[in-house]
């Protein structure tokens, strides 16, 4: 670790990297606390972002406090704030600046830096490149072709952890129940580096992001379709930084209009209460609610129930901002909190449709006897889904 005294210098270059980060109106901030309010660490344990943002604006946030790397950039503090100070902006410049002094967590060191996952496989699970489609194995899906009518893109912890692995056969089952022309880029395809760069690792994700947009480019691609609600959050938002723009869609806008057109047909039943959690990148952070919710419903003998938090206020699961790579202790976890939110609407299933939620809550549902089960909204709809009629 550097020398206390040689980290104070690097200050008055972070303040001026928070202002080039468009996030210069952490000076508008009057400490209202409506932020503090609405943090879900708050929930768990003592927490400011006001006090980081407060110490930020002059330069004083001391860089080595694990605070810095607390925040999971759900997005709750902007939506509550009344002044426009750019909370998530200044957490990722504050972090930016950190890296670049070697001051970062343990927990982001297995995935960043030349020797890392992320340079080294293209994915921070440590997973061989070469196997990114193994989940493919034995389904109808072939290698992304110019001319087909969209790249499924698939993602690195629906290519690799076994759990979700699963949400990408449906995926590829639904989409193959529609007719729809798709194909994968297998290894071809790098993490698409949103949760790197929210944990401060710029260079690797703009290295991630241009070997992505090449690739893309390489190969004719229009239209990519994606199950993550983090790779539908940085292809369409943050890869337009590079000159570039792709129709992203995410799986439940595109199940919607399939079913719509006639494509897909959910005749089946599946009688079961269900409650739906949005995830903070496809709800607060991109303002998709109604789609999958319209999923759900469109199900015959599926009973739709809300949790006490839902839509703008729904509860972060805790794995954004890179915090799923991290080790949460046992009562600190938002998952706990969610979970428990699902039993007391009586739901049977909770569904989503985020790789991390359903990571962290299938973790916070162990040891319930209740019989919660967690679901992507995928694997939901592919059990009850016929082809259509076109």
């Amino acid at each position: 670790m550097s020398d206390p005294l040689e980290i104070v210098a690097p200050f008055a270059e972070a303040a001026e990297e928070i202002r080039t980060a468009g996030a210069g109106s952490a000076g508008l901030c009057y400490q209202c606390g409506k932020c503090d309010v609405y943090c879900p660490w708050n929930r768990v344990r003592s927490f400011s972002i006001r006090k980081i943002i407060r110490q930020a604006t002059f330069g004083l946030t001391e860089i080595e406090n694990d605070d810095v790397w607390r925040c999971t950039t759900c997005g709750s503090c902007p939506a509550a704030c009344p002044r426009g100070v750019g909370q998530v902006e200044i957490a990722m410049a504050l972090r930016r600046v950190a890296s670049q002094y070697g001051v970062f967590p343990a927990s982001v060191r297995g995935v960043r830096g030349a020797g890392g996952s992320l340079a080294a496989e293209g994915n921070p699970l440590s997973a061989p490149r070469a196997r990114r489609s193994d989940w493919a194995a034995g389904l109808p899906v072939r290698p992304f072709a110019e001319g087909m009518e969209l790249l499924y893109f698939v993602g690195c912890y629906y290519s690799y952890d076994p759990r979700l692995q699963k949400v990408a056969a449906a995926t590829a089952s639904l989409l193959g129940k529609a007719g729809v022309d798709f194909g994968i880029l297998g290894e071809k395809e790098s993490c698409c580096g949103e949760s790197i760069r929210k944990a401060g690792g710029e260079a690797e994700f703009k290295t991630l992001a241009r070997a992505n947009v090449k690739t893309f480019i390489d190969h004719g691609v229009k239209r990519i379709l994606v199950s993550s609600p983090h790779c539908y959050h940085t292809l369409k938002n943050e890869y337009p930084e590079l000159m570039v723009n792709f129709e992203v869609v995410h799986i439940t806008q595109l199940l919607v209009d399939l079913i719509r057109e006639g494509r897909l047909r959910v005749d089946g039943e599946y009688p079961r209460r269900v409650t739906y959690h949005d995830p903070c990148y496809l709800g607060r952070h991109n303002g998709v609610y109604e789609a999958p919710r319209e999923l759900l419903r469109s199900v015959p003998g599926l009973d739709l129930v809300e949790m006490a938090e839902s839509r703008e206020r729904s509860l972060c699961c805790g794995g954004g901002g890179g915090r799923i790579w991290a080790e949460t202790p046992k009562g600190e976890r938002f998952s706990d909190l969610r979970v428990a939110q699902a039993v007391g609407a009586g739901a049977e299933v909770l569904a989503t449709s985020c790789p991390y939620c359903v990571t962290n809550f299938e973790e916070s549902r162990l040891g319930l006897e209740d019989g919660l089960e967690v679901k992507d909204v995928t694997e939901v709809v592919d059990e009850v889904a016929l082809a259509g009629g076109r």
